[in-house]
C-alpha cells in the first residue's frame, strides 16, 4: 500500500509550531493537567503509576464508561485508538479491499479520501451545497451510495461546514445504507461542540451497520493526550483490534487515566468547550465587518472552525502562503479541503491568539483584496 500525503495534515504538522500564530486548528484551546487534576484526576498519584503497557483495546474502566453515552452498547461493543484518526484509519484497513467503492460527503476532513484510495478503492463523491445551508446533494448522494458501495463515512457535525444534519437527513441517509448493505461510518468528533448547546445526536442505533467513531481532540479540548475510539457491532470491532495489533498495539498508560477523568466530566468539559465558541465568534463577526462586504462569514452550527470566503481570483492555497510568510500566521486553504476562494479559521484559540492573528490577516487580506 503506497499511500499518499495528507495535504492539510502534512501542513498543519510543519508549520503549527513554527509559526507565531496557528488558527488552523479546529478544537477549543487545549485543557491542563490542572484542570482535569481539579476534576478528579489523582496528579500526585500518577507518580507512582508504573508506565507499563496499557490494556490493548482501552482498560475496561474506559470502555465502561464510554459505552454509557451509546445507549445498548457493552464492552465488546467499544474499541480505544490513539485518537479518533487512528480509529477512521483502522476502519478503512479493516473493510475497505481493492476495487471497493466508497462513499463521501465533499467538503471534509481528508483522511478518508486519501485512505480508501491508498487501498486501491473508487471515490463515489457527493456535495454539501452552501446555496441550500450546506444540505446535501441528494441526487449525487443517491448515485455515490449505491449496491457497491462498501462504506460511506461522513463527519456531523461537518468538518469544514460545522453544518449538523437533521434528523430527516440522518434517516434517509441510513435508510440508503441499508438499501445498499453499505457500512455508514459517521465521524463525530465535534459532537459537544454546538453553540446552541443543544448535542448533535449520534448514529449509534439507528442500524446494524452504523459505526461510530469519536475522541478527547475537539469538543473535549484534550487533544495531547491522542485518545479516540470506534463504537460499533462486536465482531466488526473485534476486526478492528487485529488491526491494532499492527499499528499502535495499545492507547498510552497515563492517557488512558486521563481520559478516564474526561469521559466522566463530559458536560463539565462540553459546556467549557460551549462557552468558549459563544464568547469567540463574535470576535471574527466584528472582524468580518471591517472588510465592508469584501469577506463572508459563513457561520458554523457546531464546531470552533468557520470557513470564510473572500473576493478575489487568488488561489486559497496561494492567500495562506502569504499570510503565513508575511505574517507568521497559519490557516487551512479550502483547497485542502475541497473548496476554493475561501479558507478555513479557527476561533477556538485563546482569545490574545486569535485577536493578534485576526489582525495579522486581515493586514495580508486588504493587500490581496
Amino acid at each position: 500500500m503506497k499511500i499518499e500525503l495528507f495535504e492539510m495534515e502534512r501542513m498543519q504538522s510543519t508549520w503549527e509550531n513554527v509559526v507565531d500564530i496557528d488558527l488552523s486548528e479546529s478544537g477549543v484551546r487545549a485543557v491542563t493537567l490542572r484542570e482535569l487534576a481539579a476534576l478528579g484526576f489523582d496528579l500526585d498519584g500518577a507518580l507512582d503509576t508504573p508506565l507499563s503497557y496499557s490494556q490493548g483495546n482501552g482498560t475496561i474502566e474506559l470502555r465502561q464508561l464510554l459505552g454509557r453515552h451509546y445507549p445498548g452498547a457493552t464492552l465488546d461493543h467499544v474499541e480505544v485508538t490513539n485518537g479518533t484518526s487512528e480509529a477512521n484509519f483502522i476502519i478503512a484497513l479493516t473493510l475497505i479491499r481493492e476495487g471497493d467503492e466508497v462513499a463521501m460527503q465533499l467538503p471534509n476532513y481528508m483522511q478518508m479520501w486519501g485512505l480508501p484510495r491508498s487501498l486501491g478503492a473508487k471515490m463515489n463523491l457527493f456535495r454539501l451545497r452552501p446555496d441550500k445551508g450546506w444540505e446535501p446533494d441528494w441526487d449525487e448522494f443517491e448515485q455515490a451510495v449505491n449496491e457497491r458501495t462498501r462504506l460511506l463515512y461522513l463527519s456531523n457535525p461537518n468538518n469544514p461546514t460545522g453544518r449538523i444534519l437533521s434528523s430527516d437527513d440522518m434517516e434517509r441517509i441510513v435508510r440508503r445504507c441499508d438499501e445498499t448493505e453499505t457500512w455508514l461510518v459517521a465521524d463525530e468528533v465535534y459532537q459537544g461542540a454546538e453553540l446552541n448547546g443543544r448535542q448533535t445526536p449520534s448514529f449509534w442505533g439507528m442500524s446494524d451497520r452504523v459505526v461510530v467513531t469519536n475522541g478527547l481532540s475537539k469538543a473535549y479540548g484534550i487533544p495531547g493526550i491522542r485518545i479516540g475510539w470506534i463504537v460499533g457491532p462486536p465482531a466488526l470491532v473485534q476486526e478492528c483490534w487485529t488491526q491494532h495489533d499492527y499499528t499502535t498495539i495499545c492507547p498510552n498508560k497515563l492517557s488512558d487515566a486521563l481520559a478516564r477523568v474526561a469521559v466522566g466530566n463530559r458536560e463539565k468539559l462540553f459546556a467549557r468547550t460551549r462557552a468558549i465558541l459563544r464568547e469567540q465568534l463574535p470576535l471574527v463577526r466584528d472582524w468580518i465587518t471591517t472588510f465592508d462586504g469584501l469577506l463572508e462569514l459563513r457561520e458554523p452550527d457546531a464546531g470552533a472552525f468557520c470557513l470564510i470566503n473572500y473576493k478575489s481570483d487568488l488561489p486559497s492555497h496561494e492567500l495562506a502562503e502569504r499570510i503565513r510568510i508575511n505574517q507568521s500566521t497559519l490557516i487551512v486553504p479550502g483547497s485542502q479541503l475541497r473548496l476554493e476562494n475561501c479558507f478555513r479559521l479557527w476561533f477556538g484559540a485563546p482569545p490574545e491568539k486569535l485577536r493578534e492573528g485576526l489582525r495579522r490577516i486581515g493586514t495580508e487580506l486588504r493587500n490581496v483584496l
